[in-house]
């Protein structure tokens, strides 16, 4: 598995809106193969030279594509969060959903 994330914050990026050609963040979105995640990058760019906007946010270079364990391993960074519940401090992952997470409500509702 690949994923395509952004170099600046590591979040992992979903697929691109084909109407208005914007890319979110989407933790499940990963690719089988390199060259998959290759071709989703580069309709990323094309999309968005189609544009005609500034080069410099172009996600081929904003972007980034790494196998996933390799990406778990030493790319993702970590943020310290408080626990709503023992109000403790922890680190999490940044791709970390909220559902999953002991610092949101919807944690402790479920």
């Amino acid at each position: 598995m690949f994923y395509i994330y952004e170099r600046t914050s590591t979040l992992i990026m979903g697929k691109m809106n084909t109407r208005t050609g914007e890319v979110r963040p989407d933790h499940r979105q990963s690719y089988k193969t390199m060259a998959a995640a290759k071709a989703a990058l580069t309709r990323m760019s094309k999309r968005y030279r189609a544009d005609m906007l500034e080069s410099v946010n172009d996600p081929q270079f904003r972007l980034a594509i790494a196998e996933a364990a390799y990406f778990h391993a030493t790319i993702e960074k970590t943020r310290e969060r408080t626990s709503l519940m023992s109000g403790k401090a922890y680190t999490e992952t940044v791709n970390t959903p909220a559902h999953m997470s002991p610092a949101t409500e919807t944690y402790w509702s479920m």
